[in-house]
């Protein structure tokens, strides 16, 4: 089944969390939370959370293997991870593809990955190797749909034509930033996207914490985002948006981060926003995106303060 007949919960779940600021229970918790709100697509990477100290990479997949095998819904969820981007495991040649994709499956405990992603658009490897590995892979059973996660649109095109000239298998999906206030997305990569029938999974659609509303001048936020995310009050966009924002929600019964996620959800080609939560009261205001559905006014009101 291709990626975009998947039937997708509008919310995809970020693993970037599990194993760093959400520990074992809370993110068994947190996933327990997501499924039982109707939620099927969950997003991790072999990467995640190498950056912790003491931390190889990979604790993330081993928390989600480790729930996937104690609830035993293997089938019921839309699974993606990454590769590319760990130290050990770098880059896009065949051998690194296969190698990281079984400590992966291993971790997750499966024999097949839903998604997989390219994490990087590493250059220095042909196109036809990194997806002439992918098809062999799908061919095989082991990984049935992939994406691209930060290509920029001319490479994003170049591979999808070297798809199509060597017969192989096709990126369907793509990963970039974007959200209210990180707008690049819509120009030349979002037209490559759209031409070719693509669809995206946009990560930082919160912008790591600020369009929540917990950032304003003064707030004092115990978050290891904090610093990055109140970068986002130094311009007259930000204020701006969160006003709109704001205003939006109040007509929804609903908070900030509900709504700029629905914003999310409601531009073209994104088939669902990622977000993460490092516990359960984070998560409840995520899925209420399922439920809100933005008027054309509410949208122009949004996309007009963020331009």
């Amino acid at each position: 089944m291709s990626f975009s007949e998947l039937n997708l919960f509008p919310l995809c779940l970020g693993g970037n969390v599990f194993g760093w600021t959400a520990d074992r229970d809370a993110s068994f918790a947190v996933l327990d939370a997501y499924v039982e709100a109707g939620g099927n697509f969950i997003d991790t990477a072999d990467v995640y959370s190498r950056w912790v100290p003491g931390h190889v990479g990979g604790e993330s997949e081993t928390i989600v293997g480790e729930w996937l095998a104690a609830r035993r819904n293997r089938d019921r969820i839309v699974l993606a991870t990454k590769v590319g981007m760990l130290d050990s495991r770098p880059g896009l040649s065949a051998a690194n593809i296969r190698a990281a994709l079984e400590d992966s499956l291993r971790r997750l405990g499966t024999d097949y990955i839903d998604l997989y992603w390219a994490h990087i658009d590493d250059e220095e490897i042909p196109l036809e190797e990194t997806l002439g590995t992918f098809d062999e892979l799908i061919r095989e059973g082991k990984i049935r749909n992939i994406g691209a996660s930060n290509y920029e649109a001319d490479r994003l095109a170049e591979a999808l034509a070297v798809s199509e000239r060597e017969g192989l298998a096709r990126y369907g999906v793509v990963q970039q930033h974007y959200n209210l206030v990180e707008r690049d997305y819509e120009g030349a990569l979002r037209e490559v996207v759209d031409g070719a029938g693509l669809t995206s999974t946009p990560y930082f659609g919160l912008a790591r914490g600020f369009l929540t509303g917990k950032y304003r001048p003064g707030a004092d936020v115990d978050s290891p985002r904090a610093a990055k995310a109140s970068e986002y009050l130094a311009t007259e966009r930000g204020p701006r948006v969160l006003d709109a924002l704001e205003k939006v929600a109040a007509a929804h019964d609903a908070v900030p981060a509900t709504i700029a996620l629905a914003w999310l959800a409601a531009q073209p080609t994104v088939a669902a926003p990622i977000a993460s939560a490092r516990n359960v009261e984070q998560l409840r205001p995520l899925l209420a995106v399922a439920e809100v559905e933005l008027t054309e006014d509410e949208l122009t009101l949004l996309d007009e303060a963020s331009r």
